[in-house]
């Protein structure tokens, strides 16, 4: 799969967005963007090369061409797609994009992200940059890496933390947590340790404690507010758990805040 290693930390620097419409006027394109990235999304068929490598256009794929690279469009009649040109940041992780793919169900999303990109800019150019940069991070999520390393985590891992991220402020049973991603209790226990060192229950407590934390430290919610922000409305409970977890009260730990 012939990719393009982009770093999404930081959002785009943005250029331009736009429609570009292309055909009536030849049918090749030959060109380069120097000192542009390029992210396309197309509507039409045609053929396209990029620094010798073919791809196949199809309505419903989404093009990402890195800066300074040639690429030769062949179309077939009158084409127009959604375009966004841009520079990335050079620092944060390394993400590897399919430079053409399917957008699949994500589709209209992108479709949305991008035409409310083309109506923010320029008159509001950071709501345009927050679009493109939400389009670019769901098109890194699109294609699944073709090999898993030994560090990837399961996709029931990946379920079960997004479901507790999602409910942490409810009652949570690591059984009803399996049933919910399609694994047996047993199953997720096993593939939950592996892939983050601990039990599910001690996780579901770890990031209970950590949402507790920044409550206590952020806001001035109530305690009582904090204890049922966090899934332990009991008082006594959420007593015992700070103290056991965090090493004080939720008093102490408020008390003890950073100075900013």
């Amino acid at each position: 799969m012939h990719t393009a290693i982009a770093r999404l930390d930081e959002p785009p620097q943005l250029a331009a967005v736009g429609i570009g419409v292309h055909g009536p006027a030849g049918h090749v394109d030959v060109f380069s963007l120097p000192d542009l990235w390029q992210l396309h999304l197309y509507s039409y068929d045609a053929d396209l090369t990029v620094d010798g490598t073919e791809h196949s256009i199809r309505p419903g794929r989404v093009g990402l061409v890195p800066p300074g690279t040639e690429v030769r469009y062949r179309y077939r009649g009158r084409s127009e797609h959604l375009y966004a040109h841009f520079r990335l940041g050079t620092g944060g992780a390394a993400t590897s994009i399919p430079v053409v793919q399917q957008a699949g169900p994500e589709l209209g999303f992108l479709t949305v992200q991008l035409q409310q990109a083309l109506a923010a800019w320029p008159h509001t150019p950071s709501r345009a940059v927050a679009e493109v940069w939400g389009a670019l991070w769901r098109i890194a999520r699109l294609t699944p890496p073709r090999e898993r390393s030994a560090r990837a985590v399961h996709p029931a891992v990946a379920a079960a933390v997004a479901l507790v991220e999602a409910r942490l402020t409810e009652p949570l049973t690591v059984p009803e947590i399996a049933k919910t991603v399609g694994v047996s209790h047993n199953h997720l226990t096993r593939l939950f340790r592996a892939a983050t060192g601990e039990t599910v229950v001690g996780y579901i407590r770890t990031r209970r404690m950590e949402r507790a934390r920044h409550f206590l430290h952020a806001t001035t919610l109530s305690i009582t507010a904090v204890a049922a922000s966090v899934g332990i409305p009991d008082l006594q409970a959420f007593n015992k758990t700070c103290r056991r977890e965090l090493g004080a009260s939720p008093r102490g730990i408020r008390a003890a805040r950073p100075v900013q």
